[in-house]
């Protein structure tokens, strides 16, 4: 009921709506149109009552509400279902708990702030107010061994939709997102399968959106950036979550359509990593060498004095240049 007096509410942009045309619409009482309004006013929204005009939304709050990612949302897939939060501790785990009870593929958990937040090799990850940190329910028809590329998908995604507002974004291998040396993104994929099929996978990314740079903890603070920071100005968060949301659709299409192999051309396209000297630590030991390039699977081939090494996990950091 929600999001359709809102759309009564969006359809009279230079004026108002009367409560009564409201509730002849939607078949509902004055009282109940009355409820919902005040209901939308708590929400954030800005919606005035004129005498003898009726309602006037004249601001949106600055929140990640499912009514407002759905909105002029050109997908039709992912992001057709959201669940928002204003605190949890990680959207992945709610994702995961959604997917195992039957959510929809394609479904969003969003959340204001995240308590634990994590990333890759159970790294913490600050999730403040500010940022985007969402998580996307997937149930792909290709084989488990598959489903690590899903988080390249993500990170291309993320790359097209900072570009897009003017931050010249890169991917360091695997799926941190990085502008001006800081990082600005992290990506974790979770799955849950049998031996030959994905029951799903979750996709869990944090963005730092609206996040001032002093409000980061001191041992982050050379470290991560944020897009308003870059920017100079406030990002738009929904419009920018949308845009992130139509770049992974369409990507994901593709992959179902066509395979990995034109979107790991894309990620080559917008990798930070390669033909850059890098040092690698891994589970059992560390080396140095070139990022030439990555195979079929995603993995990170470096070439080393003892030939070319095949990274599929482990942490890497490029080297800064003499």
């Amino acid at each position: 009921m929600r999001s359709k007096i809102l759309e009564l509410l969006r359809s009279r942009q230079d004026g108002c709506i009367s409560g009564e045309e409201i509730a002849n619409r939607l078949g509902v009482s004055r009282t109940a149109v009355w409820k919902h309004i005040n209901e939308l006013k708590a929400a954030g929204y800005h919606i005035e009552s004129r005498a003898r005009s009726g309602y006037c939304l004249t601001g949106t709050p600055d929140r990640l509400l499912p009514e407002l990612i759905t909105h002029n949302l050109h997908t039709r897939l992912l992001g057709q279902t959201v669940i928002s939060f204003d605190d949890i501790p990680s959207t992945n785990d709610e994702g995961k708990k959604a997917a195992a009870a039957g959510a929809d593929e394609g479904t969003v958990i969003v959340s204001e702030m995240q308590s634990t937040g994590k990333g890759r090799l159970e790294r913490s990850f600050f999730c403040p107010r500010g940022g985007v940190w969402f998580s996307v329910i997937l149930r792909p028809d290709f084989l488990p061994q598959e489903a690590p590329k899903c988080t390249l998908l993500a990170a291309v995604a993320v790359a097209r939709a900072m570009r897009e507002q003017g931050l010249e974004a890169g991917i360091k291998w695997p799926n941190d997102i990085y502008c001006r040396g800081r990082k600005l993104t992290g990506i974790l994929t979770e799955m849950s399968a049998e031996m030959d099929r994905i029951n799903y996978v979750v996709i869990g990314t944090g963005i730092n959106v609206n996040i001032p740079l002093a409000s980061f903890p001191e041992e982050l603070r050379d470290k991560a950036g944020s897009m308003s920071d870059m920017l100079g100005h406030d990002v738009d968060r929904v419009a920018f979550l949308q845009g992130v949301l139509q770049h992974m659709e369409e990507l994901y299409v593709d992959v179902l359509r066509n395979g990995f192999a034109g979107l790991l051309e894309q990620w080559r396209q917008y990798s930070i990593t390669l033909g850059q000297e890098i040092n690698v630590l891994g589970m059992q030991e560390s080396f140095t060498g070139t990022a030439k390039d990555i195979d079929a699977d995603g993995a990170l081939l470096v070439e080393t004095d003892g030939g070319i090494r095949r990274v599929l996990a482990g942490d890497v950091s490029i080297r800064p240049k003499n």
